[in-house]
């Protein structure tokens, strides 16, 4: 616990056996109370590795997808009564060391959403980026801003921490069930008036960390541009997008 709030790591996994293990062993657990993983119908021994190390597992039938995934993993948080919940990549990218500063700023309220940024301490390329989602990522964060009038130094990364009430109120289940989740999720907390924040966050780059192709990049990166421009318009009364819609029952 931090500040008397119950911190909860949910980790959506698919095909992260040789990684899991690692991840798991850094994890803080002087301030992390839970630790979910969700499963989203890997083909290797990604469920074996969790059930020795007891970590409590959920396993999808069928393949939903990273946003489909992190839906089922917000949703089991919740209902096991976490009041920060930290989104943290089971493939060891990831620093799981930071999850105790994050969940702090989250803890006493001073931000609904922490973002761990890879860009802010200048060492991303140095530490592995591919140079081409460098210049994307910087491309796609300046139009975000632009049309979003933030200032964030980085929308793309996998690694974050949430309130409860954030998780609780934002209408999540409009969006995709692909890697634009995440994008998704930050305009609407944005939209919604929720404040964000960030940390510097080191990230790893081998063999074994999941990364998405050129393909599914440009794919992800056009629904980055069509999120910020529903928003913007959205913002002017022009188009209404479900993503923006306010959920039924939503309470702060």
């Amino acid at each position: 616990m931090i500040h008397g709030k119950k911190v909860t790591v949910v980790l959506p996994a698919y095909n992260a056996a040789s990684t899991l293990q690692k991840t798991y062993d850094e994890i803080p657990f002087d301030v992390v109370d839970d630790v979910i993983m969700v499963d989203d119908a890997s083909t290797d021994d990604t469920v074996d590795v969790a059930k020795k190390l007891g970590i409590t597992t959920f396993r999808h039938d069928h393949n939903l997808g990273y946003g489909g995934n992190q839906k089922t993993c917000y949703r089991e948080a919740l209902k096991r009564d976490a009041d920060v919940v930290i989104m943290l990549h089971p493939d060891y990218q990831y620093e799981p060391k930071l999850i105790g500063a994050m969940a702090s700023l989250v803890a006493i309220g001073q931000y609904d959403l922490v973002l761990g940024s890879r860009i802010i301490s200048g060492g991303s390329v140095k530490s592995g980026m591919p140079v081409y989602k460098y210049i994307s990522n910087r491309f796609l964060t300046l139009f975000e801003n632009i049309l979003l009038g933030q200032k964030i130094s980085e929308y793309h990364t996998g690694y974050r921490a949430f309130s409860r009430r954030l998780l609780e109120n934002l209408p999540m289940e409009n969006n995709s069930d692909d890697f634009v989740f995440d994008n998704q999720f930050i305009a609407q907390t944005v939209y919604f008036g929720y404040s964000v924040g960030e940390v510097s966050c080191p990230t790893k780059y081998f063999p074994e960390a999941s990364s998405i192709n050129f393909g599914r990049s440009v794919k992800y990166g056009l629904g980055v541009l069509k999120t910020a421009l529903a928003f913007r318009l959205k913002k002017w009364g022009l188009y209404h997008h479900k993503i923006f819609s306010v959920k039924p029952g939503a309470n702060d």
